[in-house]
């Protein structure tokens, strides 16, 4: 895909995070994994990141995320664009990004650099090297450790026609709109902060209005009317979801650090679509929580 085709695809609607599959002996499943994006394809997501953060990419063995874009791709072909994950240090960096065009990917979403702290020059040269990389679609997520302003990425952009997307995932209104005011219509934006239904309504305000849904990953007619809710400012209908679903969601997603991944495992579970168990460091939400979960999914009826 054209990097501006991609740009105008990710413009509008609600975009998501597959969870990846594992079995019982924690290998990766493409079974069930494709399963899910057969069923999860028709409800009107925009593009799907396979091996992005809800993906536990930061836990996949180069060989599975191999197997994980080429199943995404394969499975989603003329219906939704698969963006992939890449991240970790530059080199290794690149090496996931070429293979994921190489398999097919629409685009490319750059997590944050693992564990070092890097200022916003050193950081620029990563997302640059990256994109010199490859000749598909590029987006880069502020995330954690990854902090970009908009005047390096304003360089960023005139070294890197395929860098299309910045997705914000800290959460810094000030430098939201600081961002927004400087680029104009050079990027997509895309809210990514953890359940990014929260942040939907202020973020639309200051024009952002594509955001990222981990729950459509098992409750998506229900992500879907939320995000149409907000798109036309139906205030009832959004905030009935919020008090009904989210705000209840939340608290248990809330327990222990990690059960932003967890509780999206739990919930394809409870829905028939079992992804297996998180891998280590997460660890899965208890069978109370599931029971917890299990009452707040069947309150939104069928999906």
């Amino acid at each position: 895909m054209e990097p501006n085709a991609l740009k105008a695809a990710i413009s509008t609607g609600l975009l998501s995070f597959p969870v990846t599959d594992f079995d019982t002996a924690g290998n990766f499943e493409p079974k069930g994994y494709r399963r899910r994006l057969e069923w999860l394809a028709p409800y009107g997501a925009t593009a799907l990141f396979a091996g992005g953060g809800t993906g536990e990419f930061f836990s996949l063995a180069p060989d599975e995320y191999s197997d994980v874009v080429k199943t995404a791709v394969e499975t989603c072909k003329d219906k939704v664009p698969i963006i992939a994950g890449t991240g970790y240090g530059t080199r290794q960096a690149i090496q996931y990004a070429q293979e994921a065009e190489r398999l097919g990917a629409a685009g490319l979403l750059v997590l944050p650099h693992y564990l070092v702290e890097a200022d916003s020059e050193g950081i620029s040269r990563h997302v640059a090297a990256i994109c010199k990389s490859v000749k598909i679609g590029v987006i880069v997520y502020n995330r954690g450790v990854c902090r970009l302003g908009p005047d390096h990425l304003a360089r960023l952009a005139e070294q890197c026609p395929n860098l299309i997307g910045y997705k914000d995932g800290i959460g810094d209104l000030e430098l939201m709109v600081a961002v927004r005011r400087k680029m104009g219509d050079r990027f997509s934006y895309l809210g990514g902060l953890p359940t990014a239904e929260f942040f939907a309504a202020p973020y639309k305000a200051m024009g952002v209005p594509v955001y990222s849904s981990a729950v459509f990953n098992f409750i998506p007619r229900t992500a879907m009317d939320f995000y149409r809710a907000i798109t036309a400012d139906d205030t009832a209908t959004w905030t009935k979801i919020l008090d009904d679903f989210f705000m209840p969601y939340s608290a248990i997603r809330n327990r222990r650090p990690g059960y932003a991944v967890s509780i999206i495992k739990a919930g394809v579970r409870l829905v028939g679509y079992d992804a297996g168990p998180v891998r280590t460091p997460l660890v899965d939400c208890s069978e109370e929580e599931h029971k917890m979960l299990k009452t707040l999914i069947d309150k939104m009826g069928p999906q």
